[in-house]
């Protein structure tokens, strides 16, 4: 079946949740502008009068890009456009709005109306949740959050948040600067820390940040 318009930005959503991103994200990973494949571009205003919209379609050069870094054929592209498994989803309001009254009930809870979702990782076996302790990682992640980890996403790339566990027994929450046959080079957002390098050797396993709750 060809890719409609909705099937292939479906595939394109579900790539991005399949790699534990935002479509955003999954643009920025590609090197492309953060909004290439924003909802607000999947439709532009008509040549004709009238205030209908036409459907916009993403360059073959993006699509190039997003197959390139998600490392997946155009077969397997085109089967996450049939992908129905619904997203585990969560209530979405701005921090704006939220001061207003309606959108939450005496006990804190979502309700009314004007509530958008956005998008958790899929439950799967594996995944496991870490509490952040130090500061080597603020202000991305502070004492005390957590973060989600899927130890099967293990090809990691730079610029990835990982979980890496050592040989002498640390587990440590860093950003991959680089990787190499012998080296891995983690980096600390807080300034104060130093990169630091491990031999490869040292390192048990490697493994992705999805989420983290604060």
């Amino acid at each position: 079946m060809p890719l409609s318009h909705a099937r292939l930005w479906k595939a394109i959503d579900n790539l991005a949740r399949r790699e534990g991103l935002s479509p955003s994200g999954l643009a920025r990973r590609a090197g492309l502008d953060a909004t290439s494949f924003n909802p607000s571009k999947r439709f532009g205003p008509s040549s004709g009068s009238g205030d209908s919209l036409r459907p916009r379609w993403p360059s073959t050069e993006s699509l190039t890009r997003i197959l390139e870094v998600a490392r997946i054929s155009l077969g397997e592209f085109a089967a996450l456009a049939e992908d129905d498994g619904p997203p585990a989803t969560i209530p979405l309001i701005g921090l704006a709005q939220a001061g207003a009254d309606g959108f939450f009930d005496d006990a804190g809870l979502p309700t009314g109306e004007g509530w958008d979702q956005t998008d958790l990782p899929r439950l799967k076996e594996g995944l496991f949740s870490l509490r952040i302790t130090g500061d080597s990682m603020t202000p991305l992640y502070r004492e005390g959050d957590r973060v989600i980890v899927d130890p099967t996403a293990t090809e990691v790339r730079k610029g990835d948040r990982v979980v890496v566990r050592t040989t002498g027994g640390e587990t440590l929450a860093k950003e991959l600067t680089a990787l190499t046959a012998r080296a891995v080079t983690l980096g600390s957002i807080n300034p104060a820390y130093s990169p630091r390098v491990l031999p490869r050797r040292e390192v048990v396993w490697m493994a992705r940040i999805l989420w983290v709750s604060q």
